[in-house]
């Protein structure tokens, strides 16, 4: 892996330890040589994971639309930054830049990115890992949701088992590198449940 995109909230969130998980995710990209893609501002977790990074000489691309240049203050230390139209567009330049996703704590727009990235891998539109930073049990209640899915016959184990969860930065990582796209279909007909 080269690049990886990580979605994140633009707040610090209510714990310490979210900052300074993310901080330690940049600083480990950079060690690994792996290029940040993400968010490109300079609040918050987003903040906080491209400043570890640049602390460490990593290369940080950060991708923002027009409309939140203003709002989330963009980066002025970024390697490269990308202004786009549309959170749409941002998605889509973020997926093409990277080899693979790491979520972070966030609101309603991180689990937006998260999700609509795992569903264009359950379609096959990519065979990218997707990865879950579960700081401090952050995403606990989502793990139990998502098999909940598989319980009551909306999502198939196998394409649950793609999203990869740890709650330690180098374990993640490498269940990202072993990861392997499943290969069958996400639809699930009555006759099979």
């Amino acid at each position: 892996m080269k690049s990886i995109t990580v979605f994140c909230g633009s707040s610090f969130g209510s714990n310490d330890i979210y900052k300074e998980q993310a901080s330690l995710l940049g600083r480990t990209l950079s060690q690994q040589d792996i290029q940040l893609v993400y968010g490109g501002a300079d609040v918050g977790l987003m903040g906080a994971v491209a400043d570890g990074a640049l602390q460490e000489g990593g290369k940080v691309i950060g991708v923002l639309p027009y409309f939140l240049q203003s709002k989330e203050i963009a980066h002025k230390n970024l390697t490269e930054l990308i202004l786009v139209e549309s959170m749409h567009e941002r998605k889509t330049k973020m997926n093409e830049l990277c080899d693979g996703v790491i979520v972070l704590p966030g609101g309603y727009g991180t689990l937006e990115e998260f999700f609509e990235m795992i569903t264009w891998a359950q379609l096959g539109l990519h065979q990218k890992p997707i990865a879950v930073l579960n700081i401090d049990g952050f995403y606990d209640d989502l793990i139990k949701l998502v098999q909940t899915m598989v319980d009551k016959g909306f999502l198939k184990q196998v394409n649950r088992d793609m999203l990869l969860m740890s709650d330690n930065i180098d374990e993640l990582l490498e269940k990202m590198r072993n990861y392997q796209a499943p290969t069958v279909g996400k639809w699930i007909s009555k006759e099979k449940i």
